[in-house]
């Protein structure tokens, strides 16, 4: 949204001169940013933004909010400093300020897994009825919520935002920046564990959104996750629910899963999407249900179901040198996992081969969770398991103890190490899953398959 700089400075109660100029965008990277864009200088656990003002400015940044002034800030002439007590606080304030501001109506989406799915799809579905914008990419945290919100263009009366967190109460203070109507959980599962006392832990930050919703709002809530479906006592006003469970208020039926795709009904229209797998169509009803709560008809739903599509490394579908190749490198948890691997077995193939890369966040929970995944693979359709780093050396034992042969089981601490294999061992008519958490940067893995 298009802001007046004066206006802006008055809402983070900045000291500075602001000048009555137009401020078109909203940067903290200058390797990202763009002329007319306000810069804010913020501190980080490895970089200090204040260390790239000189930059932003000279990358045509109509100002710079910072926390202390460089020597030449007394200078006449350049672009205004505003000076803050703390750069990523003036930011939050910013963006509370400008969604009240704003007055459209937000969706915030959260969940342990397919938030990023299910946000796109929720705007996808909406753009056909109404002016939309979204969370770019997974900005879902204290300075993602608001520069989404910052970056809503001015025509949209919608906005879908993506609600992360890894802490208690972090949910909860987004929710008071971005201030939804309609709330969304996916799931509550292991991810993020780590940082809680129990998977119940994690089930109560999530629930957060739920609370923080008016009394008019909206909960869409997961009727096949009994956690997901408790939250209903958490907010007085409208509930929808979708899923597979009879009790789903949006229920998938007559579902046919195939390797281009999935067909299945709701609502009384028979859907088709080039997605595949449970979780997929789980993601589609859920952008479904909130498309009904703006009544959007179920017959202006069949042309963007089928028109949908994922972002990279989320469930892509690749071919090789007739291999067909799942790209699901951009995260992982164990449900997440076991719905990719579900996907692989309904893959028409040879033979089909996990390359799977560690789970991370998963705290005093990992070592059972990745024997879990292990014995999950094994009884699910694998024929082959590769495990990438650290405790999935575990999940490959449990893999062998549950009946994978010894030959077909390996561990590589070394994503790169685990492609080279792959790319030598796989042969025409296999299928591999490429699939880990973010920081074991699977994908390398799979660079050096397509090598």
């Amino acid at each position: 949204m298009t802001l007046n700089l004066q206006e802006v400075a008055r809402a983070m109660t900045a000291e500075g001169e602001a000048l009555p100029v137009k401020v078109t965008g909203w940067s903290v990277d200058t390797r990202t940013q763009n002329p007319g864009d306000l810069y804010f200088a913020l501190r980080g656990p490895n970089h200090d933004g204040h260390d790239f003002v000189a930059a932003a400015l000279e990358k045509g940044a109509v100002g710079a909010v910072v926390e202390k002034l460089p020597e030449n800030a007394g200078r006449s002439g350049g672009p205004p400093y505003l000076l803050v007590r703390d750069t990523s606080q003036a930011l939050q304030e910013l963006g509370a300020w400008a969604r009240q501001r704003w007055g459209g109506q937000v969706v915030g989406v959260t969940g342990s897994a397919g938030k990023t799915t299910t946000k796109d799809a929720i705007a996808h579905l909406l753009e056909t009825e109404l002016q939309v914008g979204k969370t770019v990419g997974n900005f879902n945290n204290h300075v993602g919520v608001p520069l989404s919100i910052l970056r809503l263009p001015d025509e949209c009366r919608v906005g879908v935002l993506e609600l992360g967190m890894n802490h208690a109460g972090e949910i909860r203070e987004l929710a008071a920046i971005a201030r939804p109507e309609i709330g969304v959980v996916t799931n509550v599962g292991y991810a993020h564990v780590e940082f809680f006392d129990s998977i119940d832990g994690v089930a109560a930050a999530k629930r957060e959104l739920i609370e923080g919703l008016p009394p008019d709002g909206v909960a869409v809530l997961n009727a096949d996750d009994p956690r997901v479906l408790r939250f209903r006592d958490a907010h007085p006003g409208r509930a929808v629910t979708f899923g597979f469970s009879e009790c789903a208020g949006v229920r998938a039926e007559a579902v046919d899963f195939r390797a281009e795709g999935t067909r299945f009904r709701a609502l009384g229209i028979d859907f088709e999407t080039g997605l595949t797998g449970r979780h997929a169509v789980l993601n589609l009803l859920a952008a479904i249900a909130v498309a009904q709560v703006f009544g959007v008809s179920p017959e202006r739903l069949r042309e963007p179901v089928r028109t949908f599509t994922i972002g990279k490394m989320r469930g892509e579908r690749l071919e090789h040198n007739g291999v067909v190749v799942w790209n699901d490198c951009y995260n992982s948890n164990p449900e997440a996992a076991e719905a990719m691997i579900d996907v692989l077995a309904k893959t028409p193939a040879e033979r089909r081969i996990a390359v799977l890369g560690e789970m991370l966040e998963l705290g005093h929970a990992a070592e059972e969770l990745h024997r879990e995944l292990g014995r999950y693979a094994a009884e699910h359709g694998v024929d082959a398991l590769i495990g990438v780093r650290g405790t999935a050396r575990s999940m490959v034992s449990e893999a062998i103890a549950a009946g994978l042969p010894e030959s077909a089981a390996w561990f590589f601490e070394e994503p790169a190490d685990a492609g080279d294999f792959v790319r030598r061992w796989a042969r025409p008519g296999d299928a591999v899953l490429f699939k880990g958490s973010r920081g074991v940067r699977v994908e390398r893995a799979l660079e050096r398959f397509l090598k």
